[in-house]
């Protein structure tokens, strides 16, 4: 059974995923790795979560704030062999649920093109592509997606 954690940085199950995460995005990313890298810091995140099977971490996500009305989903990943099994759309919808809690109206994010199944995720779960947003604005490889969040 998938169960899931709210947690934060400190969590050691979720720096390890987001280990895995940062190498899959190297080999997925090539030379463009290093720029999206120095964005992806999970230090101080406050907000993350651990997806679970029984007691094996599966998946991680995370938010932080982009601005006074917005969460930045961030750091959002399944491992392999649980991917298809719904564990990314459960943590896209709980971390949702949090920043409505939190008193946010919207989520955006950022994705790669060679990141199909995110892409395929966020359409599914109801995001919109957007222009690109912030440190992304000049770069080609980046699809920025935008939900306005039912409070």
């Amino acid at each position: 059974m998938i169960t899931i954690k709210r947690t934060n940085s400190d969590d050691s199950h979720f720096r390890e995923l987001v280990q895995q995460l940062d190498a899959d995005l190297k080999i997925r990313d090539g030379d463009e790795h290093a720029f999206y890298a120095q964005f992806n810091k999970t230090a101080t995140i406050k907000y993350a979560l651990v997806a679970y099977d029984g007691d094996v971490p599966a998946g991680s996500g995370a938010i932080r704030e982009l601005n006074p009305d917005t969460m930045e989903v961030k750091r959002m990943f399944v491992l392999p062999a649980y991917r298809g099994k719904g564990i990314a759309s459960a943590m896209l919808q709980m971390l949702e649920t949090w920043s409505v809690e939190l008193g946010y109206k919207k989520c955006v994010l950022e994705t790669g093109k060679n990141q199909p199944e995110a892409i395929a995720l966020y359409k599914k779960s109801n995001y919109k592509i957007i222009p690109n947003y912030g440190q992304y604005q000049s770069m080609t490889n980046s699809v920025c997606f935008e939900k306005e969040l039912a409070v």
